[in-house]
């Protein structure tokens, strides 16, 4: 029973239209364990809880002083970092372990 509900019934669906199937327990029958329903939405309302929102300031500018997008040479820069940070933690601690008598046997010999 991998799909009780077929994707080509779901990929037909429009929008805030959603399906599901919940299980029970064995002194808890649930009839009707497969459903479909709808969210309906106060588009008025909606429209006016907007108007109050508020933009989201940006926390970070990707953008160096000539107006170009950094934010992959951020990333990679970052990234590689992580990876520098992990290898000297990981020599580090290889260090400690093998420098201390009661931990030395956790280390590998080749």
């Amino acid at each position: 029973m991998d799909s009780l509900i077929p994707a080509s019934k779901i990929s037909n669906l429009t929008q805030g239209i959603f399906v599901g199937a919940v299980s029970d327990n064995f002194d808890e029958c649930i009839k009707q364990k497969i459903f479909h329903a709808g969210i309906v939405v106060d588009n008025v309302a909606v429209a006016r809880e907007t108007k109050t929102c508020q933009k989201i300031p940006d926390i970070l500018d990707f953008r160096d002083k000539d107006g170009n997008d950094t934010m992959q040479t951020e990333i990679e820069r970052n990234y590689n970092q992580i990876k520098a940070d992990v290898k000297r933690i990981v020599a580090e601690e290889l260090k400690r372990i093998s420098e201390d008598k009661n931990l030395r046997h956790l280390i590998k010999k080749e």
